[in-house]
């Protein structure tokens, strides 16, 4: 039987995109866990090896990284930009990350936040995966015939610091109460050892995750933000809103 779009894309991998080595871990952490463990495929690309971190050295947030997406059940790549702090909104930045969306075929791509008030290289890199996705689809590039042409389903944007939340866009709220996801998800942020020496970063995206979850009315959930509308076949998926009315 030939399978539907919608069950292509409900099997397809699930693509993450990070600035620094611990960024996928604090901002979505927690979803990626609750994904794996239903059965989906998750790969993870990072932009850096965190070369101007204050603390830990590239070598040390290298297997951090590595340790953490093991963890969370995620396969990883590094892929070599202008570095950590450096990062530019290039053309060939942005085919290169297409080449990698070809190539994983993605159903849903992660990204951070295009919100200016946090690191640099977050929203730039949010940039850049929004351009790569949309050239992934572009047939007659030539600097992508190498693989087919790729169109994927939803961009979502992850949140790694509150500063980062979009003013005035709506999440969706996804549920990840369930305490192995939960403790799945906190020993991959303290993976990232060589990042907790000045700051309990790992209490705080728990706390955030508490707050999203009141919000939600489950323990804890994350948001994500949709680049566009999110389109549904049915609303029989529709389950549960934030609001109780």
């Amino acid at each position: 039987m030939k399978r539907t779009a919608k069950q292509a894309f409900d099997s397809s991998p699930l693509l993450a995109f990070g600035a620094h080595p611990d960024d996928i871990e604090f901002g979505c952490g927690g979803i990626i866990a609750r994904e794996t463990r239903a059965g989906r495929k998750a790969h993870f690309v990072i932009c850096s090896r965190g070369e101007s971190s204050t603390h830990g050295t590239p070598e040390v947030r290298t297997a951090e990284a590595r340790k953490a997406a093991g963890i969370l059940g995620a396969s990883l790549e590094f892929v070599e930009l202008d570095g950590d702090a450096s990062l530019e909104p290039k053309a060939a930045h942005a085919i290169k990350l297409a080449a990698i969306i070809r190539r994983v075929r993605p159903g849903v791509v992660l990204a951070p936040t295009l919100v200016e008030n946090q690191h640099p290289d977050h929203p730039r890199l949010g940039r850049l995966v929004r351009d790569a996705s949309r050239l992934a689809r572009y047939g007659g590039l030539a600097k992508l015939r190498a693989a087919p042409a790729h169109a994927i389903g939803p961009l979502l944007y992850f949140v790694v610091s509150q500063e980062a939340e979009p003013a005035g866009v709506l999440p969706v709220l996804m549920d990840i109460s369930d305490p192995e996801v939960v403790s799945a998800w906190t020993s991959a942020m303290e993976a990232h050892a060589s990042q907790l020496s000045t700051r309990n970063y790992v209490e705080l995206q728990l706390a955030r995750a508490r707050v999203q979850g009141l919000r939600a009315g489950v323990e804890y959930a994350q948001a994500l933000y949709p680049n566009d509308p999110l389109v549904f076949d049915s609303l029989m998926p529709l389950t549960r809103s934030a609001s109780r009315f």
